[in-house]
């Protein structure tokens, strides 16, 4: 690797990580400001918070890793251009392609710790993030969906209950039917169902169970039955985040599971999935951005690249946002959420490259 090569690739990790170390501290500070109050509140032990704390840096830094490598790369590239360093390197012969290659080779370094972030790192500190925040500074908030929860269980058995109550375990209007060959069986409903963990089984109160019959219905009825499922209590109602804290193999079977149960959060479940690829790729794409718009001295100098650099930082997190959220609440494809604002920058990153070589 040539001489121009490590200065830049220097420059650029070397002002990336800074802005990590600066921005960090940053946010730590303000979430804790603004958490202070509720952690004092529940008397949340320190060493809780401690860990809480690094689990936030961890999420946080994951979720900005291109945000802050976009504005690190404005930064220094500024600064070259107005030293005229740009000038010189383009004038000695090296051309504009030749001149983005080492920051392309940062952009891979880059993209390989978000990959690592994301698939190993990220899920383990989104748990305990998340685990913190809904026990501690959520109180009064469900983790879950659990109103109306309709689900298939396996291959022959759905269910239904109108609400379950996380802390007692318990539900109201369930509702079993099982299935052979497309045929109902039997339907057993129940005015409320309550897990009891100690004999791991489930308590039904009004318990009817009806078998159908070819020429006549067979009926079972009780006041309490207590009997076992073949599912449990998080098979029943997984957290609402539970996706963000599994690893990449664990969380496409989880997907594929929840999908089969008809889980009306599969399209959350999947913007998890795809977003541990459309991250790194986002790297390559802002990185061009930003050493097209950065790499052309200004009149206003470094100021004016910075808040370019800004707006369109600000442009690409409003994508990223609505699609998200369009993915969450609609029909609209996961896929094309996560991944629409790569393509649309993307075609912004060749055009302005195309004008910046010019």
């Amino acid at each position: 690797m040539k001489i121009l090569d490590w200065y830049i690739l220097k420059r650029y990790l070397l002002t990336f990580f800074m802005m990590l170390l600066l921005f960090i501290p940053i946010g730590i500070t303000v979430h804790l400001a603004e958490k202070i109050g509720k952690i004092l509140d529940n008397d949340v032990p320190l060493n809780a918070v401690l860990i809480y704390l690094f689990d936030f840096t961890i999420y946080f830094a994951h979720l900005l890793f291109p945000l802050f490598l976009f504005l690190s790369v404005i930064w220094f590239t500024s600064k070259l251009a107005n030293n005229t360093e740009i000038v010189a390197f383009l004038s000695s012969g090296v051309s504009f392609s030749r001149f983005l290659r080492p920051y392309m080779i940062g952009a891979t370094i880059v993209a390989i710790l978000s990959i690592i972030l994301g698939l190993f790192m990220a899920p383990k500190a989104s748990k305990g993030f998340n685990d913190f925040s809904y026990k501690y500074l959520k109180k009064g908030r469900s983790a879950v969906d659990n109103t109306n929860v309709f689900r298939q269980i396996n291959d022959n058995d759905i269910i239904y209950v109108s609400r379950f109550d996380v802390k007692n375990n318990s539900g109201d209007n369930f509702t079993l039917e099982h299935f052979e060959d497309n045929e109902l069986k039997y339907k057993i409903t129940a005015s409320k169902i309550r897990f009891i963990e100690e004999d791991t089984l489930y308590r039904l109160t009004n318990y009817v169970k009806r078998d159908i019959g070819k020429n006549e219905d067979v009926l079972e009825i009780a006041r309490k039955k207590d009997t076992i499922f073949s599912f449990d209590v998080d098979d029943l109602i997984p957290v609402i985040y539970a996706a963000e804290t599994k690893m990449y193999g664990e969380l496409k079977e989880f997907i594929a599971k929840e999908e089969s149960r008809g889980s009306s959060n599969v399209g959350r479940f999947k913007l998890v999935l795809y977003r541990k690829w459309s991250l790194p790729a986002s790297v390559f794409i802002l990185t061009i951005i930003a050493l097209a718009v950065s790499a052309k001295k200004r009149r206003g100098g470094m100021g004016i690249n910075l808040a370019l650099g800004i707006c369109i930082a600000m442009v690409f997190v409003f994508f990223d946002k609505i699609f998200g959220v369009m993915a969450e609440q609609s029909d609209f494809s996961p896929l094309i959420a996560v991944w629409f604002p790569n393509i649309l920058f993307g075609v912004l990153a060749i055009y302005l490259l195309y004008n910046a070589k010019r």
